[in-house]
């Protein structure tokens, strides 16, 4: 039988070299609140692209300083951005990974001195800021910032680009009614919710012809607020729009209780791959091979996306090749090492 986890994938005009995807993580690591690259970002993305990952796609990377997570956050709002981002691009490619970023807007989820903006004025909890509410002009600009972001990407060399649609921020503020109040063009019916991620996708793809993935967070955990059905919509109508694939998590749009298990959120990425017929990436407590492999072996997904298992291991493609006895070939300088 063969192994499908490493089988070759192919994202539009990008060859993975396996199924094996590093998910974007946060590492906080601009300590200059600068949003440049840092010699942690080198270290920490490259050994995984010598352990064998297929894809890496960089930790969330702001459009705008307004947009950051936190004010240590990675950025891609200016071109002084660019070089570290294309140093460490050629880093990976050196090493045999694709290279992908996550373009981002944390929204009201942004903890920072500033003033942060959202769909409307709401605040995530008790403890966070409460929002200025976007105004056209806001919205306007913001997906401009989207667009110059990919134009930046393209620049640094990036294979894949991923807009950060899912837990919590901005767009995925937009989408919900439990974030989106508003009563103009972006708010009330679904598809209006919808429209200003049909807008930054139209946007990034004027300028941007590569693989273009968007992440989702395919539940909301919440009575009044989306759910898959939603979704297996949405992804239909962004399949439509030429998005190659949807990297599918869920929750963290509001306080919620989630009941968590190995593989929780793979159902979600099964249904929008068979019902939306568009390619998706399955996340969620996927920690061994065998588990990985039988989600690709029974088609509830296309890829596998790896997070807390890759901290903990950056050579997690070397291990699961030993758990489904397949040889991976080594880098060159650890070759004494590798098959042992």
């Amino acid at each position: 039988m063969t192994v499908k986890l490493f089988e070759p994938y192919k994202l539009k005009n990008v060859t993975l070299k396996n199924r094996i995807v590093m998910s974007p993580m946060c590492m906080y690591s601009c300590y200059k609140e600068d949003g440049k690259v840092t010699d942690w970002h080198y270290t920490h993305y490259t050994a995984r692209a010598v352990g064998q990952v297929g894809l890496i796609i960089l930790e969330a990377t702001a459009v705008t300083p307004q947009g950051r997570i936190s004010p240590q956050d990675l950025g891609i709002w200016s071109d002084d951005h660019i070089e570290g981002l294309t140093n460490l691009v050629g880093m990976l490619k050196e090493h045999g990974a694709a290279a992908g970023i996550q373009i981002a807007h944390a929204g009201r989820k942004a903890e920072l001195d500033q003033e942060i903006i959202a769909p409307s004025a709401i605040a995530f909890n008790e403890k966070m800021k409460t929002p200025k509410e976007m105004t056209l002009a806001d919205i306007k600009d913001t997906i401009e910032a989207f667009k110059q972001a990919a134009v930046r990407a393209k620049k640094a060399g990036f294979d894949v680009i991923e807009l950060h649609g899912a837990h919590g921020y901005l767009i995925n503020e937009f989408l919900s009614p439990l974030s989106n109040h508003r009563n103009d063009e972006y708010g009330g019916s679904l598809e209006n919710r919808y429209r200003f991620l049909k807008e930054v996708i139209d946007a990034v793809k004027t300028v941007w012809d590569g693989p273009l993935l968007v992440r989702v967070s395919a539940n909301d955990y919440h009575p009044e607020g989306l759910n898959i059905d939603d979704y297996v919509q949405m992804c239909g109508w962004m399949k439509e729009q030429d998005v190659d694939l949807i990297d599918v998590s869920s929750g963290a749009l509001v306080p919620a209780r989630i009941n968590v298990y190995p593989g929780y959120q793979v159902k979600y990425a099964e249904a929008i791959k068979h019902e939306s017929n568009i390619d998706t990436g399955a996340v969620g407590l996927i920690t061994s091979a065998k588990h990985a492999e039988e989600i690709l072996q029974n088609e509830r997904a296309d890829l596998i996306i790896i997070a807390r298992e890759l901290l903990r291991d950056p050579y997690w493609p070397r291990t699961a090749a030993k758990e489904l006895g397949v040889e991976i070939k080594a880098p060159v300088q650890y070759e004494r090492g590798w098959n042992i």
